[in-house]
């Protein structure tokens, strides 16, 4: 059974959902994927790791450099995605990366299919997917919108420039 709170962040709405094995996802209300995935309809409850998520949230949304690594994430990829999901997670808060990057570090040729996993990242926020560029250093998609992508990156680093 999956437990669902909404949780109301500065960019919108969202959906924070979890099960007995940890966190599934947390998702803004209006992303790409939206609550993909699910085997079962969310029941709006409590839990402990829906709590805990919460407040995690409150602080990163605060401007503190959250450690969100105490969350137990329900394992949910294929072994590629949770590959990149993991290299996401290693990227430091205010700093970004690329998409080359990230497949040079896995030993892939393709930037594209690493692309492809970070934007099925079902953990909005808590695995930062957000901070991962183009080549050029260029915004390139985020499931949860670019509006969304910049204002995240501008909160890490008040110094972040969006590159035409």
């Amino acid at each position: 059974m999956y437990l669902k709170t909404i949780y109301h962040s500065p960019l919108g709405p969202m959906s924070l959902v979890a099960s007995d094995r940890g966190l599934r996802g947390a998702w803004f209300e209006d992303q790409k994927y939206f609550e993909r995935g699910l085997a079962e309809e969310p029941v709006l409850g409590s839990h402990p790791i829906l709590d805990q998520t919460s407040l995690l949230l409150d602080a990163y949304f605060s401007g503190q450099d959250v450690d969100f690594s105490s969350l137990t994430l329900e394992a949910i990829g294929t072994e590629f995605q949770e590959k990149v999901w993991t290299l996401l997670k290693a990227i430091p808060h205010g700093q970004t990366t690329s998409y080359g990057q990230l497949s040079q570090q896995l030993g892939v040729c393709s930037g594209q299919a690493v692309g492809g996993a970070v934007g099925r990242n079902p953990y909005s926020v808590i695995v930062p997917c957000h901070r991962v560029l183009n080549q050029n250093g260029q915004l390139t998609g985020y499931a949860g919108g670019l509006d969304k992508k910049i204002w995240l990156l501008q909160h890490e680093n008040p110094y972040f420039e969006v590159k035409q």
